[in-house]
């Protein structure tokens, strides 16, 4: 099995743990598993993405919904996307 193949097993196995309280944070629109973004590029790092409809600075948020960085040793990447709606 490959390390990436490793990493995004440990990766669903976070987000299966956590997403219904990532979910439950205001701005969360969801949680899914992606590359991270620096400055609109893409990386090669797999990580565990929250989606939030639009970001906001860390001190607006209550302590309650600031996402962490990383959950279980797993790193989080932060990624605004808008309203999301079903089509």
């Amino acid at each position: 099995m490959s390390n990436q193949q490793e990493t995004i097993e440990r990766i669903q196995q976070v987000k299966a743990a956590h997403e219904a309280e990532l979910m439950a944070k205001a701005n969360v629109v969801g949680v899914g598993i992606g590359f991270r973004q620096q400055k609109q590029t893409r990386t090669d790092d797999v990580v565990l993405v929250v989606l939030v409809e639009k970001k906001v600075p860390r001190a607006q948020l209550a302590p309650k919904d600031i996402v962490p960085g990383q959950i279980d040793g797993v790193p989080v990447d932060v990624q605004e996307s808008g309203r999301i709606t079903p089509q």
